[in-house]
C-alpha cells in the first residue's frame, strides 16, 4: 500500500477503502479485548473455586501476544497526530484516558469499597484510594498507561532522539528483569517497546495486513507453524524467558494481524469486530457482570465444569458492558462511555469525529 493510498484511505469520505482498514484493526482489538476478559474471568473463577478449568489452557496460550497486540495496534496511528500542537494532543491522547481512568476507578472502588472497609478500616480505604492515582487501580492499568506512551513517544520526536535507538533501549528493557512492584514501571519496562513497535512500523503492519488478505493460504500456513512454536514455547515453560518473550509478542501481534486480516474479508465474524469498535466500553465495564456472574455460578453450583463456568463469565462479562452501554448511550448517564465537552481542553474536530468510531481504546483521530 502506498503513501498515498494510505492518505487517501485516512479521509473521513466513507469510501469501502477506508472501512476494510478499520475493520481489520477493530477486529484485532475486539480479539484482543475477548482475551482481556477471557483472562480476567478464568483466572477469577480458579480462585473463587479452588481449581483448574480447561480454559486455562487457552487463557496460557494467549499471555505471550494477548496485552502485546493490544499495545502496538494502539501506536498504529499515533503518526497522524503525533505533530499536532500539544494543547491538542494532550486533550486527545492524555485528558481522554485521564477522564475514564478516574471516572471508573471510582466506580470500581465504589463497588468494592465496603469489602475493603470490612478488612482493613475506613482509613487504610482511603489510602487505597489515594494511591490510585500513581498505582493503577485493578484492570484500569492499560488505560493509565496509555498517555505515558503518548506523551514520550511525543516528547522523544521532538528531542529528536533517533527511533532506533528509543527502540533498541525499549527491547532491552522487556527483556530486563525488572521487578519494581510498581505498576508503572513495571509494565512500561514490559509494554512500551510494543507501542512503539506499533508507531514506528505502522506501515509495515498495514502491509502486512494487506498481504494476508491477498495470499490467505500462505497467511495460513504461516499461523499454523506460529501456533505450534508459540505453544511449544508456553507449555515448556520457556515463553518469559529474556528475548523469548519480546519474540513471541511480537511474532504473536503480527499473528493476530494476520488473523484480524482474514477475518475481515468476511462478514462472519461481525460480532467480534462491533467488540473491537467498542473496546473502551468493554474494557472499562466488564468487572460488574464478570464479578456477579461468577459470584452467582460459584455460590449455586449451576455449572459444575470449571471451563464452561469461566466461558459463561467471559460471555456475560462482554455482552453485560455493552448492554450497559446501550442502555445509557441515549440518557444522561452517557457520561460513563463518552467524555462530556467541559472535560475537552482543545476543540472537538466534529467533521473528523463524525466519520470516527467515538468509543475506542485508540481514537484513529
Amino acid at each position: 500500500m502506498s503513501v498515498q493510498e494510505r492518505k487517501k484511505e485516512s479521509q473521513p469520505d466513507g469510501s469501502a477503502a477506508v472501512r476494510a482498514r478499520v475493520d481489520w484493526v477493530d477486529y484485532a482489538k475486539g480479539y484482543c479485548i475477548i482475551f482481556v476478559v477471557m483472562m480476567h474471568s478464568t483466572l477469577g473463577v480458579e480462585q473463587a473455586a479452588g481449581g483448574e478449568g480447561w480454559l486455562h489452557t487457552v487463557v496460557a496460550f494467549a499471555k505471550p501476544f494477548r496485552m502485546p497486540d493490544f499495545f502496538l495496534i494502539s501506536g498504529l496511528f499515533l503518526a497522524q497526530v503525533i505533530d499536532r500542537d500539544w494543547r491538542t494532543f494532550l486533550d486527545r491522547k492524555v485528558v481522554h484516558f485521564l477522564y475514564f481512568y478516574l471516572l471508573w476507578t471510582a466506580l470500581q472502588f465504589a463497588f468494592k469499597a465496603p469489602l475493603f472497609i470490612h478488612e482493613n478500616g475506613l482509613a487504610a480505604t482511603a489510602w487505597l484510594y489515594l494511591s490510585t492515582f500513581w498505582e493503577p487501580f485493578g484492570t484500569l492499568w492499560f488505560i493509565y498507561l496509555l498517555p505515558i506512551f503518548f506523551v514520550i513517544t511525543k516528547l522523544a520526536r521532538s528531542l529528536r532522539i533517533p527511533p532506533a535507538l528509543i527502540w533498541v533501549a525499549a527491547a532491552a528493557l522487556e527483556s530486563a528483569p525488572i521487578a519494581t512492584g510498581s505498576t508503572v514501571i513495571d509494565e512500561f519496562a514490559a509494554r512500551f517497546v510494543f507501542f512503539y513497535t506499533g508507531y514506528l512500523f505502522a506501515r509495515h503492519v498495514f502491509a502486512l495486513a494487506a498481504g494476508v488478505q491477498a495470499r490467505p493460504e500462505t497467511a495460513v500456513a504461516g499461523l499454523t507453524v506460529w501456533g505450534f512454536v508459540n505453544g511449544l514455547l508456553v507449555f515448556s515453560g520457556l515463553s518469559e524467558l529474556p528475548g523469548i518473550s519480546l519474540a513471541l509478542g511480537l511474532c504473536g501481534a503480527t499473528a493476530v494481524v494476520a488473523v484480524s486480516a482474514l477475518m475481515a474479508k468476511s462478514d462472519l465474524f461481525r460480532p467480534l469486530r462491533y467488540c473491537g469498535r467498542n473496546s473502551i466500553v468493554i474494557y472499562l465495564a466488564f468487572f460488574l457482570p464478570m464479578a456477579l456472574t461468577r459470584t452467582l455460578l460459584i455460590k449455586t453450583g449451576w455449572i459444575a465444569d470449571l471451563g464452561a463456568v469461566s466461558v459463561v463469565v467471559t460471555l456475560i462479562g462482554v455482552t453485560g458492558s455493552l448492554a450497559l452501554f446501550w442502555a445509557v448511550r441515549a440518557t444522561p448517564l452517557r457520561f460513563l462511555f463518552e467524555r462530556p465537552r467541559r472535560f475537552w481542553i482543545a476543540p472537538k474536530l466534529l467533521p473528523k469525529a463524525a466519520s470516527e468510531p467515538a468509543l475506542s481504546l485508540q481514537p484513529a483521530e
